[in-house]
């Protein structure tokens, strides 16, 4: 069971860890970003898990990162935890209009925020990953406006997408290696921007779907790591070298993995 403490407490000891430790005390803005970064993938890690207790520990390591900032910030006199507070309260309050002002019905978010943003990618992190970025880009756009009503447009896009794929896979013929690999062909940068355009669409796809990208891929990423390991179990038991069984082989594998999850 863990210890229970009020907020002012975790800031009371981020403030005397800043006074009385060396190491805490020779941290700035620019030297945490790394730990930040790894605290939010342990965070996201103990929620794909499920797991209660690592969640509260990670959330409590996020919690730290957001202090220590706060607390530096407040040492050098540019704001302090209770700006942080305050930002934070001003923005619930601007988003939800409807609870805490005046207007009497819901709002979508995107489409108060787009009357103030000079572009489309205006305010959008520079490291946001590509396959959120193009979720997030597509988001912002049908806040505008420009999204089809349902999702058969993007099922038709994904196709169409899918087709310009083929077609330029078939004009650059036999110029790849026995792994799939792109041998050097001036015509490679065509097929990045035709694979780039499929999985725009497909991005645009799970959203009209209802369904995040990236959630939808960690689970395909799961499932393929989790049968190819029981291939790998499988091929111990035949007696058989996955390094050297070859396609129809592991395919043959793979198959009964699938069979004998299905039953």
């Amino acid at each position: 069971m863990q210890d229970k403490a009020t907020l002012e407490d975790a800031l009371a000891i981020m403030r005397d860890l800043r006074a009385r430790d060396a190491w805490d005390r020779a941290q700035t803005h620019e030297s945490l970003r790394p730990y930040l970064n790894e605290e939010m993938h342990e965070l996201d890690d103990a929620l794909r898990e499920g797991d209660d207790a690592a969640i509260c520990g990670e959330l409590g390591d996020v919690l730290l990162q957001v202090l220590f900032h706060a607390v530096i910030a407040e040492e050098r006199g540019a704001f302090g935890p209770e700006q942080v507070a305050g930002s934070l309260v001003g923005k619930m309050t601007r988003r939800h209009p409807w609870l805490y002002g005046s207007e009497t019905e819901r709002t979508p978010w995107e489409q108060m925020k787009a009357k103030s943003r000079r572009s489309l990618a205006d305010g959008l992190p520079h490291g946001l990953p590509a396959l959120h970025r193009a979720h997030r880009l597509q988001e912002r756009a049908a806040g505008v406006g420009f999204d089809w009503p349902d999702v058969q447009g993007p099922l038709e896009k994904v196709a169409e997408e899918l087709g310009e794929v083929r077609a330029q896979v078939a004009a650059d013929g036999a110029q790849f290696d026995t792994h799939g690999v792109p041998s050097a062909n001036p015509r490679h940068a065509k097929l990045a921007e035709e694979l780039g355009d499929l999985l725009f669409s497909v991005v645009n796809l799970c959203r009209k779907a209802g369904v995040h990208p990236a959630l939808a891929l960690d689970g395909a990423n799961a499932k393929f790591q989790r049968r190819f390991e029981q291939v790998e179990q499988l091929a111990v038991v035949r007696n058989v070298d996955v390094r050297t069984a070859g396609l129809e082989k592991l395919d043959e594998l793979w198959d009964e993995v699938k069979r004998g999850e299905s039953a």
